[in-house]
Order: C-alpha cells, then structure tokens, then sequence
C-alpha cells in the first residue's frame, strides 16, 4: 500500500519511425550522465527519451527500438 506516492498514468510513447530519427546516446564529458534520445535525421534535433542510469536501462532502450546488438559503438553518442 503506497500512502503518499502516486502512480503516475501510463503515457503513449511518440512513435519513432526509423527513416525519420536514429537512436543517440547524449553523455556528459563532466558527469557522465548518459540520455537516450532520438535525433532527428533531417535537422538534427534531440528529443530525450529515457536517462540510462544501469546496463540494463540501455538494453531496455535497445530493445525497445530494436536494436540487436546492445553495445556503444552500434549508438551514436554525443558529448556535451
């Protein structure tokens, strides 16, 4: 039973059509915080997506873009 916390509604996630964005990886040069985002392929805009905190966030983010291979070199990533 969860007294003061509520449970925030479930969203429908914007459909990302492969043509029109790629799946990137933002990184912190500082921190080392990393934001999956997809970027638009014509203007290059970032739309974030999830915060990987754990191995297994940015498996969740592969496999839900489909993604076969599950390492950093198949992500573009971006410093900031």
């Amino acid at each position: 039973m969860k007294l003061f916390k509520r449970e925030k509604p479930a969203s429908a996630a914007p459909a990302w059509p492969p043509e029109q964005y790629e799946p990137v990886i933002r990184s912190s040069i500082c921190t080392g915080e990393q934001v999956a985002c997809m970027r638009e392929r014509e203007t290059g805009k970032l739309h974030e997506v999830m915060l990987l905190r754990t191995e297994a966030d940015r498996e969740e983010f592969c496999r839900e873009n489909r993604i076969l291979r599950v390492s950093t070199c198949n992500i573009r990533t971006f410093l900031i």
